[in-house]
């Protein structure tokens, strides 16, 4: 059992703990540290999860009550790390026992990320304007800065160049996605999906215009980091990747225009790979990790369990924020949905039941990362983590992707982050 001193002689927690507030979020936040085999841990976070919403509304230090409001709707554990900088850079200029010096030398280094940040994003604005898709392809989703903000999860990515790169693949992926959901018929999403498969610049006359556009595009681009991460590290990243995406597009093309309702299981097996994440952390492992294993990029190759359970944290708080949205747009049914027709489930039952997958899910990964059969490297290991914590912050107030500023406290964080210094 863990945490005996704070047991008494039947193996409850002690009722005194409740008077120690700073004590109790402390062991609130070291509960979501948890494997899957620590049955004790999950009991002191019901506990502590508890006992701190009874006194949200009773504790004296200001201070405090914002740290444990702030940990009751999102878990540190699970937080975006940048935006936590943000909030804590605020909450700390508001202490009365705040250090003037370290306070103005902290502002100081996250108002010069901010301007860096800008520039990247003037440089990122303009390639997307050159790639043609706003003229070509209207009906894609801009999403420059939503797409930047996902690298900001990923450390270290030295240059700026690299985070750039990085935003290209995210945001190739989004058109991708379009093409396949909202835009194209059946027939003509096979013979597209053919050309992918095969990577074939020649067959593309075959493709619509705007095909044609998105698949040199989509070369160009993939053969540009390639060629820097051949430059950087000597070896080749494979295409294979985006073929998978391609094809798991396919399959609820498929579905959706066929009216195939797919079980929750075929639908998740399925939709870990189409949320894009995988394709992704694909390149960030070249990108950060340097030198390689031949073990690892074999396991990198083959989806290991980190992957999928990180990729499945982002896919189920997708799913949980944007169920009715992307219906609207012509996508296949979701896991709420599946889980509804499955089991006969309200709505809201279908939402806590996927809040507990995703509980699964980072239990899951908490378990993996720390295997001695865990064949990356820390650093890579540390940024699968840090993707999950992205997508659980990008779809904490609703659908903080897909819908552009669609909730004010999304914007918001992005303004914080990205765009207002701190004065």
């Amino acid at each position: 059992m863990c945490f005996p001193s704070l047991q008494n002689e039947k193996g409850d927690f002690k009722a005194s703990l409740g008077d120690d507030t700073k004590g109790l979020l402390q062991l609130y936040e070291a509960s979501f540290l948890l494997t899957g085999s620590e049955s004790s841990l999950e009991l002191t976070r019901e506990f502590t999860t508890n006992l701190l919403q009874e006194k949200l509304n009773n504790i004296d230090n200001d201070n405090l009550s914002l740290l444990v409001h702030r940990a009751l709707e999102l878990p540190r554990h699970c937080m975006l790390l940048r935006a936590n900088i943000r909030w804590f850079l605020d909450a700390y200029g508001r202490r009365p026992n705040m250090n003037p010096t370290l306070f103005e030398l902290a502002k100081l280094d996250f108002n010069i990320f901010q301007a860096n940040v800008q520039q990247e994003l003037k440089h990122i604005s303009r390639w997307w304007k050159e790639t043609g898709f706003v003229e070509k392809l209207p009906f894609s989703r801009d999403r420059v800065v939503e797409s930047y903000l996902w690298t900001t999860g990923i450390e270290p990515l030295e240059q700026g160049h690299e985070r750039i790169l990085a935003t290209k693949i995210i945001m190739l992926g989004i058109v991708l996605d379009d093409i396949f959901d909202v835009y194209a018929t059946l027939e003509e999403l096979q013979l597209f999906c053919d050309v992918i498969q095969r990577w074939d610049l020649e067959s593309i006359e075959k493709l619509r215009v705007y095909r044609q556009i998105f698949f040199v595009a989509l070369n160009n681009n993939v053969n540009e980091i390639a060629y820097h991460i051949l430059k950087q590290q000597g070896v080749v990243s494979k295409k294979n990747v985006w073929i998978d995406l391609c094809e798991a597009f396919m399959k609820e093309a498929i579905w959706y225009n066929n009216g195939v309702q797919p079980s929750l299981e075929e639908y998740l097996n399925n939709a870990w790979i189409s949320v894009a994440i995988p394709t992704f952390l694909y390149q960030v492992y070249f990108l950060v990790t340097n030198p390689r294993e031949k073990e690892a990029i074999k396991y990198l190759d083959e989806y290991h369990n980190i992957i999928r359970w990180s990729t499945m944290i982002t896919r189920l708080a997708d799913d949980v924020a944007t169920a009715g949205d992307e219906l609207e747009r012509g996508d296949v049914s979701q896991s709420i949905q599946c889980y509804m027709n499955e089991i006969g489930a309200s709505d809201q039952e279908a939402r806590k039941a996927m809040r507990l997958l995703i509980w699964e899910a980072w239990k899951n990964l908490n378990t993996d990362r720390i295997s001695s059969s865990c064949p990356f490297r820390e650093i890579f290991i540390q940024n699968v983590v840090n993707l999950a914590r992205v997508g659980q912050s990008m779809y904490q107030y609703g659908d903080g992707f897909g819908c552009q500023h669609s909730e004010t406290k999304n914007k918001d964080r992005i303004m914080s982050m990205l765009f207002d210094p701190i004065a």
